[in-house]
């Protein structure tokens, strides 16, 4: 990849996307929209549709039947040891995954486009509406209105973090985060590694993340009789300014739903490690200088000897059990003393889902910029994103992207490539993305939609069956997921409405959308 020269302009030279554009075959950067390449009007081929029915069939039967619960109620308890979790490789996909017949009536177009437009069409989904619904057994488009034009996404973003960090590091990834020994005596540099989910002890707001008080456990058998003096914090792994082009000041900590992006925190930047989805989630102002003095005072150093640089090149034994044997007049600089890993990524990206938590969004993005071998900043993982994007066969000239998580007004995403995103991951041909599916939420049930599809009475037949990611903004507010209609057919759809001016009435005309399409055979 060419950096700095890619289709779409880099965030700090980039205006906002506006809604509703449909963005240029082939055009030089204008000062009053993104540049994109290829042809917006060309759909990419998707799976074929035996395998795509069957794959989201079974994780609509099996996802939303079998878990006992929501997220934060599934995942198992902390690990019993605190030696460190050994890598491991990618599960190998189930027969779930193999093609089968697909099942149900197929919808047909004009069914679904008389079931929807007066849905569509009402003054609570705002000035302009943008929507998809593709048939995932066929590819068959069902419904399309703006659907090839880029609007403000908001936090349905997180669908494409989620594909684009499944495809560059797979499921079973884990994040780590390492101590080594500093230049002078007595000196530990803990260093980043990128996990945003670390846990300072027991309680943290995830179930099973990687622990400093373990990681302080390591550091001293390791240091042996040595005295610890000083702790530096070494965030090198991310560069570039710490929040995003477009983000509102009042979304930032320490009030707001996102922390400064930096490679080391603890419970994703939070001051106290619950999740709020409203009312403010406060995080710290600096959230690596206070992991920093969290680990500080496991390690028992007064938080003044805390400040950040830079770990020293590693010279001589490497690896946490070469630095715990070694004789503590014998260690060397940047020799490690203790590493800890984070749960595989496909739970953390079940925790971003579930909990639309933002900070999360932008760590798992930055992962696909490592992946990628380029900068871990806003600018090159939106430009990493992107080329994953294409390297999939999906239409990436439908997206401009300033930040993961969707907090960017001057993001903007076509329904189109949604559903397109959607269907690939559900097709079986990379059975790594389908991993996506069980952090989505659920219709009544969890996450972000719990309390959603509750009332009016139509749209409770949608609850358990509706599996979609949500997204809130000023004057915005979208759904996209998948759905089984009352005939056994799996759908994908966007709804995407922007002028909106009420976020209640606004969701609850998506849910009507959504609900109808359940509930309409429209074969």
């Amino acid at each position: 990849m060419a950096y700095g020269k890619a289709s779409v302009p880099l965030n700090t030279a980039r205006p906002p996307a506006p809604a509703g554009v449909r963005p240029p075959a082939k055009a030089a950067p204008r000062p009053d929209a993104p540049t994109t390449t290829g042809n917006p009007g060309s759909r990419t081929k998707l799976i074929s549709g035996v395998a795509a029915a069957a794959v989201l069939v079974a994780v609509a039967a099996v996802g939303l039947v079998a878990r006992p619960g929501p997220v934060d109620e599934w995942l198992g308890a902390d690990p019993a040891t605190s030696a460190p979790v050994a890598v491991t490789p990618d599960p190998t996909p189930t027969p779930v995954l193999v093609a089968a017949a697909a099942q149900g009536r197929a919808p047909t177009g004009p069914a679904v486009q008389e079931a929807l437009d007066p849905l569509v069409g009402s003054s609570a989904l705002g000035s302009t509406v943008h929507v998809s619904v593709l048939d995932v057994a066929s590819a068959q488009v069902l419904y399309s209105r703006n659907a090839e034009l880029l609007t403000t996404p908001a936090s349905t973003t997180k669908l494409l973090t989620a594909v684009t960090a499944l495809a560059a590091r797979g499921p079973a990834y884990r994040l780590t985060t390492r101590a080594v020994a500093g230049r002078k005596p007595g000196e530990v540099v803990i260093v980043g590694g990128g996990d945003p989910t670390l846990s300072i002890g027991a309680k943290g707001q995830f179930p099973g993340a990687a622990r400093l008080d373990r990681l302080a456990a390591q550091v001293k058998k390791a240091m042996g009789d040595t005295p610890i003096t000083r702790v530096t914090v070494d965030v090198s792994l991310f560069s570039g300014p710490e929040t995003a082009v477009g983000w509102d000041s009042a979304d930032i900590s320490p009030g707001g739903q996102v922390s400064r992006i930096q490679a080391l925190m603890t419970n994703a930047g939070r001051v106290t490690p619950v999740h709020n989805e409203t009312g403010g989630d406060p995080r710290y102002r600096d959230p690596a200088l206070a992991a920093g003095r969290a680990f500080a005072d496991q390690l028992g150093v007064p938080s003044e000897k805390v400040a950040k640089g830079e770990a020293p090149a590693a010279a001589g034994a490497t690896g946490a059990s070469a630095g715990a044997s070694a004789p503590a007049a014998g260690i060397s600089p940047g020799q490690e003393l203790g590493t800890v890993q984070s749960p595989p990524l496909v739970q953390i990206l079940d925790w971003m889902l579930q909990q639309s938590d933002n900070t999360l969004a932008e760590a798992m993005g930055r992962q696909v910029a490592l992946a990628a071998g380029v900068e871990a900043s806003f600018d090159a993982t939106s430009e990493a994103m992107l080329d994953k994007l294409r390297e999939l066969g999906l239409p990436a000239d439908e997206a401009s992207l300033y930040d993961a998580s969707g907090l960017s007004r001057h993001n903007g995403i076509s329904p189109n490539l949604l559903v397109q995103t959607l269907a690939l991951a559900a097709g079986g041909t990379r059975p790594e993305l389908s991993a996506m599916f069980n952090g989505l939420p659920v219709a009544g049930w969890s996450g972000t939609l719990r309390t959603r599809f509750v009332t009016p009475s139509p749209n409770r037949s949608a609850q358990g069956v509706v599996r979609a990611k949500t997204g809130t903004l000023s004057g915005v507010n979208t759904l996209a997921g998948v759905l089984v209609t009352r005939d056994g057919r799996v759908l994908a759809f966007a709804v995407m409405a922007s002028g909106t001016s009420d976020p209640s009435t606004a969701k609850a005309a998506l849910d009507k959308v959504a609900a109808r399409l359940v509930a309409c055979g429209c074969s």
